[in-house]
């Protein structure tokens, strides 16, 4: 507002004012660029609580959002959401499956409980017994490993 009644008095005819109005103006620049980078980093970092902690933040870190940040994540959680289901066919892509690369793609895995019948992609059954290891791929015993059926045995 300052700079406002400045730049009046200047068109007026007061040239002393303008070297004023002019580092008044680029204070103002400095400090939205500064704003700005601040909002985009923050930004940033929700979206990688996403791929971090999956659909739903912990009431912990969602404490410390404002609701805009909450209302951008939710809107970020359904995008990437819809996306993951247009790709990958029928089911869709689970692409915060593997955040690192996996060194191979089968695993070596321990039956924890028996499960019964467990079929492979090319046709095969296996029958996971307790205590029984098996040699499968990676992504399709995740999800085993997950429910507590299976352990990655790593050597």
């Amino acid at each position: 507002e300052r700079n406002q009644a400045d730049v009046s008095e200047a068109k007026s005819g007061r040239t002393d004012l303008i070297f004023l109005i002019r580092f008044r103006h680029c204070c103002l620049l400095r400090n939205q660029r500064c704003l700005l980078a601040y909002l985009y980093d923050r930004l940033l970092r929700i979206r990688a609580l996403r791929w971090e902690y999956g659909s739903v933040l912990p009431s912990t870190i969602q404490f410390h959002m404002s609701a805009e940040e909450v209302e951008w994540f939710n809107r970020y959680k359904k995008s990437l959401a819809t996306y993951m289901r247009s790709v990958g066919g029928e089911e869709g892509l689970d692409l915060t499956q593997d955040l690192k690369p996996p060194k191979s793609l089968y695993i070596e895995v321990r039956c924890l409980r028996d499960h019964g019948e467990f079929e492979v992609d090319d046709g095969t059954t296996i029958l996971l017994k307790k205590n029984s290891q098996h040699f499968l791929p990676r992504w399709k015993c995740e999800q085993l490993i997950r429910q507590g059926v299976l352990e990655h045995v790593l050597s």
